[in-house]
């Protein structure tokens, strides 16, 4: 057993500028599914999550970059699915994917940290929800949980939230050099938290 604190006590003793990092490399990984949900049903712009993407991975090297938050706040909000208005499951993990990105802009703006680390929740429940659908036999709630706990997709998930911790806790200094690989990887892999690929 590892002699490490829990996995959110690590995350909330983060500085900012890595919290904020590693909610940006969440925020990316979920967006495959919202760029799938967008051809499919033909809604959105996937342009805007991507540009507000690069914004971010940009300001996390360039000091001098200015966000203006409002603006992708308002640009992501026209382009958050409403579940009510969609047959397709796929609406779900779209809406998640621009939530956590809206949720990042908001505590960004209003330095709230504990919203910040809570977009690894969210990566979460939209892994535990995708599980909870593809059930396809009436299960009992506390099988249900031990069955979306013991998945794959979500074992691959907790693995990746925890090695993505572990390279930014060993990298306090967060070079552009370092941000830009680490951008690098996720993109190449190509493939959601829910195992949608984005090419």
């Amino acid at each position: 057993m590892s002699n490490k604190p829990g996995f959110f006590k690590r995350l909330k003793a983060l500085e900012l500028e890595q919290k904020k990092l590693f909610a940006i490399a969440l925020c990316q990984r979920m967006y495959p599914n919202y760029l799938l949900f967008s051809e499919v049903c033909e809604f959105g712009d996937p342009q805007v999550l991507d540009t507000t993407l690069n914004l971010l991975w940009q300001s996390m090297y360039d000091k001098k970059l200015k966000l203006n938050i409002d603006i992708y706040l308002e640009r992501l909000d026209l382009n958050t699915p409403e579940p009510s208005d969609f047959d397709a499951y796929g609406v779900y993990p779209a809406m998640d994917a621009a939530v956590a990105l809206t949720s990042l802009l908001s505590a960004l703006q209003s330095k709230v940290e504990d919203d910040i680390t809570n977009i690894s929740k969210l990566s979460s429940s939209t892994v535990a929800n995708y599980i909870e659908a593809t059930v396809e036999e009436e299960m009992e709630e506390a099988a249900l949980d031990d069955f979306i706990f013991n998945h794959e997709v979500m074992i691959e998930e907790k693995e990746l939230q925890s090695s993505l911790l572990d390279i930014i806790e060993d990298n306090p200094k967060l070079t552009p050099d370092f941000v830009k690989s680490l951008r690098k990887e996720i993109i190449e892999s190509g493939v959601s938290n829910i195992g949608i690929s984005a090419t």
